[in-house]
């Protein structure tokens, strides 16, 4: 009877337990073949409208873009005349004279009923903080494209995350398949003669090590789908893949072309420049409190002893009056020119914001473009590695089937090539990351 090795036993067992781990996960914790597809397959456009749609931040932007836009609707009111009605009854304890108890009033009743119109003809502090308001909106309005984009960068990085994931697990089960081949390829020559024993198990090993890798790469995809679906959907679901696109290979702008975007059409320094203004007029506001205001003010209606058209007499208790009011600041015990001058160094604190965003913007710009330029030069390279690699494949498993070839360059061609098909996918999703980048500088290209 001829003996079995310890060695192969043992790998045989791991092997066989591997095989067995695999076939008794729930059909709910891995995406086996043998599943039926998910039901919902997203482009990378399907998957930007949906998380537009459910995005917490960019809804938390619309909602202070939308407050920002009632407070300039509020400030642009204060500057306009405001008409409103005015209806009271004084009541004063008489005691035998006109006036009653209190002298300063008319009689024991004053019937007021009137229509009064208040506006104010100078008023150079409502003035600027109806400017403020309107650069106030354009803050919140460029905020709210800077969360747009950076949603957009999101939804690119987990969408593309979960592409390679599924390239990764595609290639590892590849490479599991073309181990058991190699195993099989071993065994058969064991059998014949033709090699020793060590040939088999060190191609056993290999497979075992794919099979570890498909099981990780498995898990990559469901880790990736659970945290891309918090994006997606108001409810938690799995039951969705993406649409793999990274074969369509977008062109890459003229630097000169996206530079022009960038400054154009920035969000980030729209919102610095706004919020500079917006201190600007701050300022402007604060120096307002130290010069005069005048305001305007007309009554219509009943002001009288009785509550009629005309008084006992028979003369008319309806009318109209007019008074113009002046506001001259004299003394604050310097609060106003504390507040100029607070205005002033949170002015001069915009600018160097606005500043240091114009420079970073650049640097960004240059360094996302570098990247991008990087990584699109490098696919023609990382595919023709690849085909190199799976050539030499073909050729050392020729070679080892001939006797000239050992079992370690066959092992060694192996993984040469699951690094090249990782690394040629690695490209792809590299380039489109770089694209998204320099999209949250420029906006769509």
């Amino acid at each position: 009877m001829r003996h079995i090795p310890l060695t192969l036993v043992l790998i045989f067992a791991l092997s066989w337990s591997g095989y067995a781990q695999t076939q008794t996960v729930p059909p709910s914790a891995q995406n086996t073949p043998d599943e039926p597809e998910p039901t919902l397959k997203l482009t990378l456009q399907d998957a930007l409208e949906r998380a537009r749609a459910y995005s917490q931040s960019l809804l938390s932007a619309n909602i202070s873009a939308e407050i920002a836009h009632e407070d300039r609707v509020q400030a642009k009111a204060a500057l306009l005349p405001v008409a409103t009605g005015f209806s009271q009854l004084i009541y004063t304890q008489p005691n035998g004279t006109p006036s009653g108890v209190f002298v300063a009033n008319d009689g024991p009743h004053v019937y007021n009923d009137q229509f009064v119109v208040h506006t104010d003809i100078y008023a150079p502090i409502k003035y600027a903080d109806y400017r403020r308001t309107q650069m106030a909106e354009a803050v919140a309005r460029a905020r709210r494209d800077i969360a747009a984009r950076g949603l957009v960068a999101t939804v690119v990085q987990n969408y593309y995350a979960m592409v390679l994931a599924a390239r990764r697990l595609a290639n590892a089960r590849q490479s599991e398949r073309e181990a058991q081949q190699f195993v099989n390829i071993t065994q058969s020559q064991e059998r014949g003669g033709e090699v020793a024993h060590f040939d088999t198990v060190k191609a056993e090993i290999q497979l075992v090590q794919r099979q570890r890798e498909a099981q990780e790469a498995e898990l990559a995809l469901n880790k990736s789908r659970i945290g891309f679906s918090v994006l997606l959907f108001p409810d938690f679901r799995q039951d969705f893949t993406v649409i793999d696109d990274l074969d369509t290979f977008p062109a890459l702008p003229a630097f000169a072309e996206i530079h022009a975007l960038a400054i154009e059409n920035n969000p980030e320094i729209r919102a610095a420049t706004a919020a500079a203004a917006q201190q600007d007029f701050e300022m402007k506001s604060a120096r307002a409190a130290l010069l005069p205001s005048v305001s305007f003010d007309y009554f219509y209606g009943i002001g009288a002893n009785q509550f009629a058209v005309n008084n006992r007499e028979g003369l008319p208790n309806i009318g109209s009056v007019a008074q113009a009011q002046m506001t001259i600041p004299l003394w604050s015990w310097g609060a106003t020119k504390s507040r100029v001058r607070q205005a002033e160094l949170r002015l001069q604190q915009a600018r160097l914001e606005l500043s240091l965003t114009q420079r970073q913007l650049l640097s960004n710009l240059n360094a996302f473009y570098l990247e991008a330029n990087g990584a699109h030069s490098q696919v023609a390279s990382l595919r023709r590695s690849e085909d190199l690699s799976a050539e030499s494949l073909r050729l050392t498993l020729l070679r080892y089937r001939a006797g000239e070839g050992s079992v370690l360059e066959v092992v060694d061609a192996q993984t040469t090539l699951v690094q090249a098909r990782n690394a040629y996918d690695d490209g792809l999703v590299r380039y489109r990351l770089a694209l998204s980048n320099l999209q949250t500088l420029t906006g769509v290209f």
